[in-house]
C-alpha cells in the first residue's frame, strides 16, 4: 500500500499515526495536491490528500475512510466495530475534523491580502474552534483516555486536532482549559505522534 500526502495535512497526519499505531506496512509518497505534476487528481478526482492507493489496485480517499480501512486490516480495533463506543469515537472524529476545517478556513483567510480578507469569516472560524474546545474539555472522563480504558481512535484524532491548532492557530487555549492542557500533553507522548509532527510544528 502507499499513502499519498503532505507533511503538514492533519487529516493525512491521522492516518500516518495509525499506520505507526498498529505496525502496518504503508508506504508514505509525499505529494503536494496544488504541484501541476501532482499524482493527486488522478488518485482522487477531488484532488485532496490523503489518497492510500491499494496493492490491488483501488484507491481510497478521505481520511476517515482510510482510517476505517487500515483498522480493519489488524487487531486491536482503534475503532470499535459496533455499539455505543462506536458512534462516540465517530462523533470524537466528527469533531476534530470540524476543528481542523476550522482552523484551515481561519488560516486561508487571514492569508488573503488584507483589504480582501473577511473579519467576519475569521470571526465564525474562531468561535467554532473555542465552542470545540470547550465541549471536549467538558466531556472529558477522570482517566486518560476519552472513550473506554484504552487508547481509541477518538484520542489519535483529537490530539492532532489540539496539535493543528497550535500550529495554524496557537493561541492561549490552555489558561481557559484546564483539564484538556495535560490530556493533550499526555496522549502526544506517544511515539507515533512525536515522530509524525510536520516541520515547524513547535510543541507547546
Amino acid at each position: 500500500m502507499k499513502l499519498y500526502g503532505s507533511l503538514t495535512s492533519p487529516y493525512v497526519r491521522k492516518v500516518r499515526i495509525l499506520v505507526r499505531e498498529k505496525n502496518l506496512a504503508c508506504e508514505f509518497v509525499v505529494a503536494d495536491a496544488w504541484a501541476a505534476d501532482s499524482p493527486i487528481p488522478a488518485l482522487n478526482p477531488l484532488g485532496k490528500v490523503p489518497a492510500l492507493a491499494l496493492d490491488n489496485g483501488d484507491v481510497l480517499f478521505d481520511s476517515p475512510v482510510i482510517v476505517e480501512y487500515l483498522d480493519s486490516l489488524k487487531v486491536p480495533a482503534l475503532l470499535t466495530v459496533s455499539g455505543a463506543a462506536r458512534w462516540e469515537i465517530l462523533r470524537w472524529q466528527a469533531l476534530a475534523d470540524g476543528m481542523q476545517d476550522a482552523t484551515a478556513s481561519r488560516l486561508l483567510e487571514s492569508r488573503r491580502p488584507a483589504e480582501q480578507q473577511s473579519a467576519e469569516n475569521i470571526r465564525r472560524q474562531e468561535e467554532k474552534i473555542a465552542r470545540s474546545l470547550k465541549y471536549t474539555e467538558d466531556h472529558l472522563h477522570s482517566g486518560p483516555w476519552l472513550v473506554s480504558d484504552r487508547f481509541t481512535l477518538a484520542d489519535l484524532v483529537m490530539a492532532v486536532a489540539l496539535e493543528y491548532i497550535d500550529f495554524r492557530y496557537p493561541h492561549d487555549w490552555r489558561s481557559r482549559h484546564p483539564r484538556l492542557a495535560p490530556w493533550l500533553t499526555g496522549v502526544s507522548a506517544r511515539p507515533s505522534l512525536i515522530e509524525t509532527r510536520p516541520p515547524g510544528m513547535e510543541k507547546k
